[in-house]
């Protein structure tokens, strides 16, 4: 294989590898100093939450309430009315913990259930000065939730009141093998950003807030303006995404009520657009995100057709090798002319030896002289890297993989597991994963139809990288999923076949 593909392939998995270590690590990060709406009252002391604290109740057991929808189950702590978690059954019983999202920050509220049915729930709170009740309502559609907040002022004077209402809690230890996934989602009326929790954050007047993890939203839409978003750490491993409400004024005997749109649900497009065609925006994959749109919808539109996400998969990389065969035999073509050339630039190489600068330009008028350009065999691959680097997202992301089978393979999000190992290897563990190993000596055969012929240190040289690079991809591909490895076995296949019809035409 030409040197300079061979360095480009090499870099640019690398920088995959690189990049993935890099986004999942937990780093210490500088914050900035969040100023955050106070809970008042006339009667009361003033209670700052711009600094994170756990009440007592929080660290005592805690009451239940689960409510169990037709594919969900949504688990309630009673005394904080808030949502601890939430089992989709559908989906392989993913849990998406939430860790008391709806909680009213505030150590000296008390809730207690107040009533239940099959579509709603409802909390109180009553004290001398107040009375709020949080009604959560599961009726209006799939994965949508209402939640109306009434605030009732029972005492003889004005109550000034503002809620710091925290949504979750993400994790970013090193126990959670999926932290580069989390983040969150933040519209105001001027644009939609996706920011990642781990700094302290402050965003005024917004329009939803949404909580991400690798599969699944929580989105939060106040129906009335004037409502922040912070984030603020707990700790070095985990941090609080909230928002606070405007600061009502309420008079004696009098009450405010509050209405919010709630999405739990998966990061699904058709999904998203049948609740709120706003909310699409949660959906993003990155620095290609316009190009990872149009591979899921060409991944869908295949998936209506077979029904079944391994032949999705196999039709997908079928398709684009097609889009992308023009490239493939330019790419071809000019690795062929380099390997023609490969015998007058080691004769150069062994008359200019002692010459470095004259080698040079003896091999750049070489090249001129039969019109082959040297990164002609690059350049295409190089082009190919956005389309790998986008669907590598889609796929890591897509929650219709979850639990899909295809031949052998339980679930396309995992690796394809064939068995068990009874002991644990170095860095592959104790999973024996047949699709990685298939690929591995695919690009071994591939690299032997490419090699051109050298001699000297040149040689040696391809006899290294003859091994390392297929064990290299093989490495970074062990443990990633089914489905991401299916494509790449796939296309290195069908580039392979390419390059056994191509030699045999020579």
């Amino acid at each position: 294989m030409e040197k300079r593909l061979v360095i480009t392939i090499a870099m640019c998995m690398l920088v995959l590898l690189a990049w993935s270590a890099f986004v999942s690590k937990t780093q210490p990060i500088v914050h900035q100093d969040v100023a955050s709406k106070v809970l008042q009252q006339s009667a009361s002391v003033q209670q700052a939450v711009s600094e994170p604290s756990i009440s007592p109740k929080q660290a005592q057991p805690q009451l239940h309430e689960k409510i169990k929808l037709a594919n969900d189950e949504i688990d309630f702590s009673v005394e904080d009315a808030a949502i601890n978690e939430v089992l989709f059954k559908e989906h392989k019983n993913y849990t998406l913990p939430l860790v008391n999202s709806f909680f009213i920050d505030d150590k000296n509220l008390n809730f207690k259930k107040e009533a239940s049915g099959p579509d709603f729930i409802t909390f109180v709170h009553s004290d001398p000065s107040k009375r709020i009740t949080k009604r959560f309502d599961f009726s209006n559609s799939k994965y949508s939730i209402s939640l109306q907040l009434t605030i009732q002022n029972i005492s003889n004077l004005p109550l000034k009141i503002s809620l710091p209402i925290i949504l979750g809690t993400q994790d970013f230890s090193s126990s959670n093998k999926f932290a580069q996934y989390e983040g969150i989602v933040v519209a105001t009326k001027e644009q939609v950003k996706h920011l990642t929790s781990r700094k302290e954050l402050k965003f005024s007047d917004i329009s939803f807030v949404a909580l991400r993890d690798r599969y699944f939203s929580l989105i939060v839409s106040p129906e009335s303006a004037g409502y922040n978003v912070f984030t603020r750490k707990n700790n070095v491993q985990t941090a609080e995404i909230g928002i606070v409400t405007p600061e009502w004024t309420i008079p004696a005997n009098g009450q405010i009520i509050e209405n919010y749109k709630i999405y739990l649900g998966p990061q699904n497009l058709q999904t998203l657009n049948s609740v709120n065609p706003n909310w699409s925006a949660v959906i993003n994959y990155g620095t290609f995100d316009f190009i990872s749109q149009l591979l899921l919808q060409l991944l869908e539109f295949i998936f209506r057709i077979f029904h079944n996400w391994g032949w999705t998969i196999v039709v997908f990389s079928l398709v684009i090798y097609l889009l992308l065969y023009p490239l493939t035999l330019k790419q071809m073509r000019s690795m062929k002319e380099m390997q023609i050339l490969q015998p007058k630039i080691e004769a150069l190489r062994v008359t200019y030896k002692d010459n470095p600068q004259k080698l040079n330009k003896e091999i750049m008028e070489l090249y001129r002289e039969h019109k082959v350009n040297p990164l002609g065999g690059c350049l295409p691959l190089l082009l190919q890297m956005p389309i790998f680097f986008a669907l590598y997202q889609v796929l890591m992301r897509s929650v219709a993989l979850r639990g899909a089978n295809f031949l052998w393979i339980k679930d396309l999000s995992e690796p394809d597991r064939l068995f068990m190992l009874p002991f644990s290897l170095p860095i592959l563990g104790n999973e024996f994963n047949i699709l990685p190993i298939l690929m591995t000596i695919g690009m071994f055969v591939q690299q032997k139809f490419t090699m051109a012929k050298a001699t000297g240190e040149a040689a040696q040289q391809q006899k290294i990288m003859l091994i390392v690079m297929p064990l290299m991809f093989g490495v970074i591909f062990y443990r990633m999923p089914a489905g991401l490895v299916l494509y790449w076995f796939i296309n290195s296949t069908l580039m392979l076949l390419t390059q056994i019809k191509a030699s045999k035409a020579k």
